[in-house]
């Protein structure tokens, strides 16, 4: 793990030299298949270095943060044209990496902190520093605040659970049980305004709607599932208390999933859409994770894996859109499917994966939580089914009022897009829709 790590921090040199925009690319990719090679014990932690090492969590957490990481630097070649800070930038992504790769391999329970609440640092400068208008500073504030404001207490419950039993290492934990009311909240707070759940998700269209898109591919793609991997460790010890509250965050999510499921067809921004979708999708995995079975940890971790390819993906479009038109909204990028017949594809290929159409990994994650929520209290399949129903229903949404029309008369040039943009669409939906071939590798695990 710490050779990986050793590799991060000799790249950061590099940013700062000329013409060294894709040598750090394909020097993350080459990292990446060194790191895929590494062998993970199903069962338990491995390859132990320090405090960091790596189990299935992990691996697949990781894999995704590197791949993300190469993702956003081919989708930002026009920082590159405009030579906007193109140094800075890739210091800016390295730095956020490491960060990230910490963050899921520490096993140190005080550091994994530090180092979730470092990663806010870069994604902070990277929607201040390369968002479009005037109000990413607002969003900016918004992000910190919300995150910062649950997660003191975090730090908090940190200490008293060092305190409490003199261990700190998440893999001791649990032996022990935590029977205190207000531990729990301390502890689960910080990764719910993280998730987001609803209530505390407000942040999150805001980050979205002003960061640049490697912002906003690195927020879908990876922020939120930090939220994620924190509840999946801490329900570890907490599980008795938990079978009493836990309740509340699944009534809370699901109702909540419903109503931004509704929300979204009130949008007229295409960023924004994504972003409210991407919250929804998150309220059935916190209630997945809730349930404390099989099926929940399961399927919310492989939700996760597809969920961060395709909303990233589906940023990636609103991006190309964007480029071309200088504007998100609805009214505005119409009749694509004239303009750019060729896109058309891809936005319908990334659309039915958001809407958990075979073969996408989403699919196997829905199914799961499905299974696991249904077993849980069979009352929540009423509020499962419509989520499932306008989670399609505002997909099909999206991909019609794009395509279909009279294209913006504003636009007079026919420009299908170039090469890399769709080598970067496709680096999105290959594994989004080819991991599932390998997914008894996860289900062992659990």
């Amino acid at each position: 793990m710490m050779k990986l790590m050793m590799m991060m921090i000799f790249l950061i040199p590099l940013c700062f030299m000329k013409n060294m925009f894709w040598l750090v690319q394909v020097t993350l990719m080459i990292m990446m298949f060194i790191f895929m090679n590494i062998t993970i014990n199903i069962m338990n932690y491995s390859n132990l270095s320090y405090m960091y090492s790596c189990d299935m969590i992990s691996f697949g957490l990781i894999m995704l943060s590197i791949w993300i990481s190469i993702l956003m630097i081919m989708a930002s070649e026009k920082l590159l044209k405009l030579n906007f800070y193109v140094n800075f930038f890739l210091f800016n992504v390295i730095f956020l990496l490491i960060m990230l790769y910490m963050t899921f391999s520490v096993m140190n329970l005080f550091m994994f902190y530090l180092f979730f609440e470092g990663s806010l640092i870069p994604t902070l400068m990277l929607i201040v520093g390369w968002g479009y208008q005037p109000e990413r500073i607002q969003a900016g504030l918004y992000l910190l605040f919300y995150t910062l404001f649950a997660s003191l207490p975090l730090l908090l419950g940190i200490f008293f659970i060092f305190s409490e039993t003199n261990y700190i290492m998440i893999y001791f934990l649990k032996f022990f049980n935590m029977n205190y009311y207000l531990l729990y909240f301390c502890m689960i707070m910080a990764f719910l305004v993280k998730m987001p759940m609803y209530f505390v998700h407000l942040w999150l269209p805001k980050a979205h709607v002003e960061a640049p898109v490697s912002g906003s591919m690195i927020l879908a793609g990876i922020m939120l599932k930090l939220g994620g991997y924190g509840l999946l460790r801490v329900m570890i010890f907490l599980q008795e208390i938990s079978l009493k509250l836990n309740i509340i965050w699944v009534i809370i999510s699901l109702l909540g999933g419903f109503f931004i499921s509704l929300k979204c067809f009130c949008q007229i921004d295409i960023k924004s859409l994504i972003a409210y979708s991407s919250v929804a999708h998150m309220s059935i995995v916190i209630s997945g994770i809730m349930t404390l079975n099989y099926w929940g940890f399961m399927g919310s971790y492989i939700l996760m894996i597809g969920h961060g390819l395709c909303s990233s993906g589906m940023f990636c479009l609103a991006n190309i859109n964007y480029e071309r038109f200088h504007s998100r909204s609805l009214f505005i990028n119409k009749g694509l499917m004239n303009f750019m017949p060729s896109m058309s594809l891809w936005w319908f290929l990334l659309m039915s994966s958001n809407m958990a159409a075979p073969p996408s990994l989403n699919l196997v994650g829905e199914i799961s939580l499905i299974n696991s929520l249904m077993s849980w209290s069979w009352m929540s399949m009423i509020m499962l089914m419509l989520i499932s129903f306008f989670s399609a229903g505002y997909s099909l949404y999206l991909y019609s009022y794009t395509q279909h029309g009279k294209y913006y008369s504003g636009v007079y040039s026919f420009y299908t897009g170039v090469s890399r943009e769709y080598l970067l669409l496709m680096l999105h939906w290959l594994p989004l829709n080819f991991m599932i071939l390998k997914i008894d590798y996860v289900m062992i695990w659990f």
